[in-house]
């Protein structure tokens, strides 16, 4: 387990992280939900090729799949880390799998290098079709930001992740508003189109299970979870929460439908439509600072592994120094995958990813992890 995050006391971020209600039951749905955003619908396309493509009210029904999933896996994995003292990706699953761990590590760093490609894309798509930035220069700020807010630590990611999210949610529940306002006559025709098929199950449980690879990145902010009443119920948060902007967003799409189903950035298109360009340079600025949140929640996680091994072994805690470096790597490596394309990076690589994570985080937790839970009784390791 990481020493930072023992010697870190997020009760003092904010004067709002005071509240025991907030703390724990809202934060890890609320960082899970920034985390997820820019790899699981920020730019739409992950919408269009999980849902969408299955026809407007089937997408809805993946929609139900996707949520079921995440309550349910987030709730477990709340309880596990709370009766193990697991922080950090490493630990949790160095307890859930034993020896078998490392397989773990090998599909988390593959996605994360996919979702810093897809970020990596997205952020430079975005600032020049938004603003007619140099791609170079969008892709220097999305490294520096990664590189600040790791080098920053803990304290300073969960806050900036938490308050961003409230943020995101005002823009999406405008976006809402102006898309029903604006598009209402095209977003019922698609739902009495009948164009449906099948698939949609699948759909949805592919896109919640690579979207789950963001969960061990943020088990850093379910610290305060002190009951196993209070991880399932944080748990079934946490799924509403990360659902609720994807849902919005795929609702204002239908406007666009069926033309958004071949476009890389469905959300552009959408904005565009709409016709507030206000509205899209807002949406396009919070959607890079999405970009730059997902991929700083990834590399954290990696940051707090690489910290409990040197923990364990050195006895000695990462420098400042070095968790900014990881983080500026990790990024440029990105930024290099984002040239394969946004749309072959979210077809094929999410896709492939998510039956790894069902497998060594879903299947495991289920079982190998329920038998464990069971056997602690309820009781975290140091009451025993």
């Amino acid at each position: 387990m990481s020493t930072e995050s023992q010697k870190e006391k997020f009760s003092t971020v904010e004067f709002f992280m005071n509240y025991e209600f907030y703390k724990k039951f809202l934060l890890p749905g609320f960082v899970l939900q920034s985390v997820v955003v820019a790899g699981g619908y920020g730019t739409g396309r992950e919408l269009v090729e999980y849902f969408l493509q299955y026809g407007p009210q089937n997408g809805l029904l993946g929609m139900v799949v996707t949520t079921s999933l995440w309550a349910a896996v987030s709730a477990a994995t709340f309880e596990f880390a709370r009766l193990f003292r697991t922080y950090d990706y490493r630990s949790f699953f160095k307890q859930l799998l034993g020896g078998a761990w490392p397989l773990y590590e090998i599909c988390y760093i593959i996605l994360l290098f996919i979702v810093l490609g897809v970020c990596g894309a997205a952020a430079g798509s975005i600032l020049k079709e938004t603003f007619k930035i140099p791609p170079l220069i969008g892709a220097g700020a999305f490294l520096f930001l990664i590189a600040f807010l790791t080098y920053s630590g803990s304290r300073v990611i969960a806050a900036t992740l938490s308050w961003w999210s409230f943020l995101l949610y005002a823009v999406y529940i405008t976006f809402l508003i102006v898309g029903l306002t604006k598009l209402s006559g095209n977003i019922s025709g698609s739902f009495a189109s009948g164009l449906n098929k099948p698939g949609w199950a699948l759909g949805g449980f592919q896109y919640a299970f690579y979207n789950l690879g963001c969960l061990p990145a943020i088990l850093f902010a379910s610290r305060f979870i002190e009951t196993r009443k209070e991880a399932i119920i944080s748990g079934i948060f946490a799924g509403l929460l990360t659902i609720l902007p994807g849902l919005f967003c795929y609702i204002v799409l239908l406007g666009a439908y069926p033309e958004v189903l071949t476009i890389e950035v469905p959300i552009y298109l959408t904005l565009n439509k709409l016709g507030y360009s206000s509205l899209l340079i807002v949406y396009m600025i919070v959607l890079f600072g999405t970009m730059v949140e997902t991929g700083t929640g990834f590399i954290h996680a990696v940051n707090e592994r690489i910290n409990s091994y040197m923990v364990d072994k050195k006895g000695k805690e990462m420098s400042k120094t070095l968790r900014g470096f990881v983080g500026f790597s990790m990024a440029l490596l990105g930024l290099l995958i984002s040239s394969f394309g946004l749309i072959s990076l979210i077809a094929k690589g999410y896709g492939t990813i998510s039956w790894g994570f069902f497998i060594l985080h879903g299947v495991a937790l289920f079982t190998i992890g329920i038998y464990k839970m069971s056997k602690a009784g309820g009781k975290r390791v140091h009451e025993q």
